[in-house]
């Protein structure tokens, strides 16, 4: 067993917590929800830090300090991104993660069953246990290996990352992904893929697309449901492509989008398989957890039960 923590709950002071604050996530939601979360973990008597992060950079950092001072608790309060950082500073250390949904999409806390609500996530932390869960890998072309927790991918929503995080960083939750979609789309050129499952009976997925998805989690951009059977802990990644859909057939589709999270079927193909290698017809940016991580060729694989993180009990 991995040392000690696989038996605690949180709240003991035997496990101290530091709390990796992204201030910009959610718009400033992470900043507007810090004093009442901080009330929570003082009326339980439950020692923390807070700390304040403004980049990913500078969170990977004091989360590393924070590992070789032997800290074992380590909490990301934002979004998937923040959790993302969080995750690739700490792998492969015997720690304890956890999220407090404080961003604008919080797939994956909600995929570990944390309320939506930052503060009501602090208070269901305090009671959570570990849960072993898995991680993406994804090596771009550059060579480069970076982690990610939930939905990543090629195309339109790729394209989209760079706008979600800027001027409609402050719109509520699944909009904001939608409304930045609809500004890349006045640019997308349809994107020929070709997805290959090595070391899998799987035969390979060739199409042009309106996007190219690799998820761990059901949902991503906020609870868009583009992979409702996935499990965050079975060793499987879905690989989803999204029909070339035409300007008017986008429109048409986003009423759905924003009240269901979901396609039609007609629209999107799927597979299932522990890795694959996306290639696509032009130089295109790869995107995890809405952060760009590089260019494809991108090869994605599950790393199986690579992260401790505290999910509520259920009865």
């Amino acid at each position: 067993m991995c040392c000690q923590v696989a038996e605690f709950s949180i709240a003991s002071h035997e496990f101290p917590a530091v709390v990796f604050v992204n201030p910009h996530a959610g718009g400033g939601r992470a900043r507007r929800c810090l004093s009442p979360i901080k009330r929570i973990f003082a009326e339980r008597s439950f020692p923390a830090e807070f700390i304040f992060t403004e980049s990913t950079e500078a969170l990977e950092s004091h989360a590393r300090r924070a590992i070789q001072a032997g800290q074992r608790v380590l909490l990301a309060m934002g979004g998937d991104g923040t959790l993302q950082a969080l995750v690739n500073a700490a792998h492969g250390h015997d720690v304890v993660l956890g999220i407090l949904p404080a961003g604008g999409g919080n797939d994956f806390a909600v995929a570990l069953g944390l309320p939506k609500n930052p503060i009501a996530a602090a208070t269901a932390s305090l009671s959570a246990k570990p849960r072993l869960v898995d991680l993406l890998r994804a090596r771009t072309a550059d060579g480069r290996r970076r982690l990610y927790v939930g939905g990543g991918g090629v195309g339109l929503d790729a394209d989209a990352a760079r706008y979600s995080g800027g001027a409609y960083a402050r719109l509520p939750g699944r909009l904001r992904y939608i409304a930045a979609a609809l500004r890349a789309l006045r640019e997308f050129k349809p994107l020929q893929v070709r997805a290959e499952f090595p070391r899998s009976e799987i035969p390979a997925m060739d199409a042009q697309v309106l996007l190219a998805g690799v998820l761990n989690t059901p949902s991503y951009g906020a609870g868009l449901r583009l992979a409702p059977d996935n499990r965050i802990d079975d060793g499987l990644l879905t690989t989803l492509f999204v029909k070339n859909l035409s300007a008017a057939e986008v429109l048409a589709v986003v009423p759905r989008l924003l009240t269901r999270g979901d396609l039609p079927s007609s629209h999107v193909t799927r597979a299932f398989a522990p890795r694959v290698r996306l290639t696509t017809d032009r130089e295109c940016f790869f995107h995890g957890d809405g952060e760009i991580l590089g260019c494809a060729p991108v090869e994605i694989e599950v790393l199986p039960n690579a992260a401790r993180m505290l999910t509520p009990v259920t009865t």
